[in-house]
């Protein structure tokens, strides 16, 4: 497998997400490993069926969903991609669109599916900023430790 076929991988693993849906979940089969390890900051879990499990909760409340690439790399095992995901949730930010930065790494087995899969993002710009008082706290928070850090430096 040369770079470019790689990196297609990576392509249709994006293009999966971005047509993922309450509706095909049973479709997860087709990119993921029956024994597939997911970890991201909220969750670490194993097997496919705590997979759909996990999707299934995620994306009820889920009123769109949509990633895009900002860098790839890939070889023949394994792939990182950044992404910037722009979601709308009915519990989270009153509707509004909210965007958070990430990455994806996912390595493949011997079949072509992924058999790992971690999730890198910040979950305070996912969702704690956007909950009232949580994110105000958390913004004062972060302006706080950004005022330190610029006077130790100064």
């Amino acid at each position: 497998m040369n770079e470019h076929q790689a990196t297609e991988r990576l392509d249709e693993f994006l293009s999966f997400y971005n047509n993922l849906s309450q509706n095909n979940l049973d479709s997860l089969h087709h990119l993921y490993a029956a024994n597939v390890e997911f970890i991201d900051p909220v969750h670490h879990m194993l097997g496919l069926e705590q997979l759909q499990q996990y999707f299934s909760h995620a994306y009820a409340r889920l009123s769109s969903c949509h990633f895009v690439a900002t860098s790839k790399i890939a070889n023949e095992s394994q792939g990182c991609l950044s992404w910037i995901m722009t979601f709308t949730h009915d519990a989270i930010g009153n509707g509004k669109a909210i965007s958070v930065h990430g990455c994806s790494v996912v390595h493949w087995d011997s079949e072509g599916k992924i058999a790992y899969h971690r999730d890198y993002y910040d979950l305070n710009e996912m969702v704690l900023e956007h909950i009232p008082l949580l994110g105000w706290v958390t913004k004062k928070i972060k302006q706080k430790m950004a005022n330190n850090a610029s006077t130790q430096t100064t």
